[in-house]
């Protein structure tokens, strides 16, 4: 039985818990609002899903999903978390997380300050930089649309990999967390990569309907990208 347990139930919390189920995932899906706060979101998603707390959603399966903003981190059950490997989805936006010293110096990337924050855990980047209702335009996608994963653990990778491909995209390595950069915001390898027009993107990122981006294209664009003025960012 696959089950995925996922933390956050914004645009890209829900999207993925869509994917999760059209792939005969059975799902747990919990907030910081707790599960009273889900029961719309739990009764479209249908009979594979459920809601819960924070704890139950960890505990559902091996891999669980973080898709929280970077200051939920010090809400979370570090414990409980601990010896997991984790898929997060989140990116650094000064506007809603305030500044962060380590991320704005280029100290460190943001899969690297969320490893700090959860230090006994495996850490594997994914999701982060594609836009919320491009998941499910884009999801077994012909041809297929690529997704890149960042992660220091290779069994971790490899784990988190094999969900991406569940989900409906292949997965991509990108490399380890300091390598992270790469996809990040205003790096070269991020959201408009998978506009179907890149103008119509800039102007109304919503109305755009997304293009299959495969994995030999995904390479090239990673391989290409620049590391942003992150101390430059407001968004």
């Amino acid at each position: 039985m696959k089950r995925i347990g996922i933390i956050g139930s914004g645009a890209i919390g829900a999207a993925i818990a869509r994917l999760a189920v059209a792939a005969d995932y059975d799902v747990l899906i919990a907030n910081s609002r707790g599960p009273k706060s889900l029961v719309d979101l739990v009764a479209e998603l249908g009979p594979r899903a459920q809601a819960g707390d924070v704890q139950e959603a960890v505990a559902f399966s091996d891999i669980p999903v973080l898709a929280v903003p970077l200051a939920a981190y010090a809400n979370l059950p570090v414990a409980a978390l601990t010896g997991r490997t984790i898929l997060s989805t989140g990116n650094y936006y000064p506007s809603r997380d305030g500044r962060i010293a380590q991320l704005d110096s280029l100290e460190a990337t943001t899969a690297e300050y969320e490893q700090t924050l959860l230090p006994e855990t495996r850490i594997v980047k994914a999701f982060n930089n594609i836009v919320a209702h491009h998941i499910p335009l884009l999801a077994a996608s012909e041809p297929r649309t690529a997704l890149p994963i960042a992660g220091d653990d290779a069994d971790a990778k490899v784990a988190a990999a094999s969900m991406v491909q569940d989900l409906g995209f292949d997965a991509v390595d990108a490399g380890t967390l300091a390598e992270s950069w790469t996809f990040e915001p205003e790096s070269g390898a991020y959201t408009a990569i998978y506009a179907s027009s890149r103008n119509g993107f800039s102007e109304d990122y919503l109305a755009d309907q997304g293009a299959p981006l495969s994995a030999d294209r995904l390479r090239e664009l990673l391989a290409a990208s620049h590391r942003p003025d992150v101390a430059a960012r407001q968004f």
